[in-house]
């Protein structure tokens, strides 16, 4: 199933409860048939039955703990797919119908040794521009670590990023490079540093979609948490340059927490 097909479909409004999801629907997830609309559907996939489902080349199969994270399932299915379908996995796993599994390819590409960290932003750009909300949110979690261990070179590879047509693309950039972030592990050299990170933001400080408007405002949030006088002398400068709608929506939120003073 291709990525038009799939955003090309109406939204299914799922169970906000594992409790309530039917068992017909939890049988395609598990299956790899469909993909999940709520969280709750995501946490309740049997990630043994999904994985064989899906990789079925792997002797044996791979069973998953249910009481490990579901971080820590995501990411050993994508070693595990890397390990049985070899160099090809990412691709493989990107395009299956299950937004888990195309959440697996983000895992495998990461886990893939010899590549330049170039060569695998290129190859995650199709997964951060994914329509499922998971998987874009898987992409930017599994490659985080190797953009932290070189973020100045990931913050050059991304800022052309900024100019996508996608909002989907231009918010990978912004979220992926986040001091703190949510579920992840900090980047501590933006956290003291902050303005090493401007280049991406800079281009998005108007940018028309909320989608990334939200991540510009919580990654200067984040930055104001170790340096709220940058952050609120930045946004006063913004304010100035850019009198938008969507500038004074950003710093608004990016100031939610330290206030203008």
């Amino acid at each position: 199933m291709n990525t038009k097909t799939r955003s090309s479909e109406a939204p299914r409004k799922g169970a906000t409860r594992m409790a309530d999801i039917p068992a017909d629907v939890l049988a395609d997830l598990n299956a790899g048939r469909r993909e999940t609309a709520t969280l709750a559907e995501s946490l309740a996939i049997d990630f043994t039955a999904l994985f064989g489902a899906a990789v079925p080349e792997a002797a044996g199969g791979l069973r998953f703990d249910p009481k490990d994270g579901v971080t820590k399932r995501m990411a050993a299915a994508g070693v595990g797919a890397l390990e049985a379908l070899g160099p090809d996995a990412v691709e493989r796993l990107g395009a299956h119908p299950s937004d888990t599994v195309r959440g697996w390819a983000c895992y495998a590409l990461a886990a893939m040794p010899g590549l330049t960290l170039a060569e695998r932003l290129e190859r995650g750009r199709p997964l951060a521009d994914d329509p499922h909300f998971g998987v874009r949110e898987w992409a930017w979690l599994a490659l985080r670590p190797h953009i932290a261990e070189r973020i100045d070179d990931a913050v050059g590879l991304l800022t052309p990023w900024t100019g996508d047509a996608s909002e989907r693309v231009r918010r990978f950039a912004s979220e992926a490079t986040r001091p703190r972030g949510v579920w992840c592990g900090h980047i501590g050299i933006l956290k003291e540093d902050p303005a090493r990170g401007l280049a991406v933001l800079e281009p998005l400080r108007a940018d028309p979609a909320r989608y990334v408007q939200d991540s510009v405002a919580n990654w200067l949030n984040d930055a104001a948490k170790t340096w709220p006088d940058w952050v609120r002398e930045l946004c006063a400068r913004w304010e100035a340059e850019s009198p938008a709608p969507a500038t004074r929506y950003i710093v608004r939120r990016a100031l939610r927490s330290v206030g203008r003073e």
